[in-house]
């Protein structure tokens, strides 16, 4: 039995995964910003039998406060984490800003995700061996860092953001690794293919026909992608580091994981986060 958490985990591959994790007796703590889809999946779980295994933290994540409020509720319910699931992501066609003053794609889909793997470094190396998965986009030719304009206050596109939030995880894959490495951790960034259940998010009307143009050419169910993820979980890396597409190694030699770049942005982060 293992202690699962699973950010974005009431909806799409997030959710998938929690469900096979939950059926085959491991502890679930799901970790989303709905309370209704929460109240849903712990109905479901204890129809299961699976209640008393399952546990749900309402959080909207593209907040800093939020995270760290998380962090120790993880700590209350779980004394070790032997998986650590990055799931959660909402695309936006319009430039949004945070209660605390961040862009809201850069919030959530990077911020979010260095506060937790770094947050919960001690829980999971209790575990003894077990796997943060950031479930992203690693090594994706698209896109770039726009290094003077992380935030992109100045012509933001939605697509340009979720891009250069895949390459900066990336690098968060890198910087985390070297600060931690050894710990009997890996650090997994793994892309899950293109699946059904397509982008979460607010669309104009051009990107919305392109998700859906996208969610029809996709062949994978939720289920589907979901597969690969539970293998990780199963078999840790010893690796500090680990890229994947779907199941498929990628090198780490791509200039996406370079390593002066992932020791920018981490005094970067930590100074964008000092500001708070």
């Amino acid at each position: 039995m293992k202690n699962i958490v699973v950010t974005g985990g009431t909806s799409g591959i997030g959710l998938a995964l929690a469900r096979i994790c939950r059926d085959r007796g491991d502890n679930v703590l799901v970790i989303a910003p709905d309370p209704a889809k929460g109240e849903r999946f712990i109905e479901e779980s204890e129809n299961k039998g699976a209640g008393k295994r399952v546990f749900f933290i309402p959080a909207d994540l593209s907040l800093v406060g939020e995270n760290e409020r998380v962090i120790d509720e993880i700590g209350d319910t779980f004394t070790t984490v032997d998986a650590l699931v990055l799931c959660a992501r909402f695309f936006r066609s319009y430039r949004r800003v945070t209660a605390e003053g961040f862009e809201h794609n850069f919030a959530l889909y990077y911020l979010s995700r260095f506060l937790l793997s770094h947050g919960l470094v001690e829980p999971m190396r209790r575990a003894g061996a077990a796997a943060i998965l950031n479930v992203a986009g690693p090594g994706v030719a698209a896109g770039r860092i726009h290094w003077d304009d992380l935030e992109l206050e100045h012509g933001y596109n939605g697509w340009e953001a979720m891009f250069q939030g895949g390459k900066l995880n990336n690098l968060l894959g890198v910087s985390w690794a070297a600060a931690h490495g050894g710990q009997g951790v890996g650090y997994v960034l793994q892309f899950p293919g293109g699946t059904r259940t397509g982008l979460a998010g607010e669309f104009d009307p051009e990107t919305a026909a392109q998700v859906e143009q996208m969610k029809q050419g996709a062949t994978k169910s939720a289920e589907d992608s979901a597969g690969p993820l539970v293998d990780v979980i199963d078999n840790p890396p010893a690796e500090p580091l680990t890229a994947l597409w779907e199941d498929r190694p990628i090198s780490l030699d791509d200039g996406s994981f370079d390593a002066e770049d992932a020791a920018r942005l981490h005094r970067l982060t930590e100074k964008l986060l000092s500001r708070r």
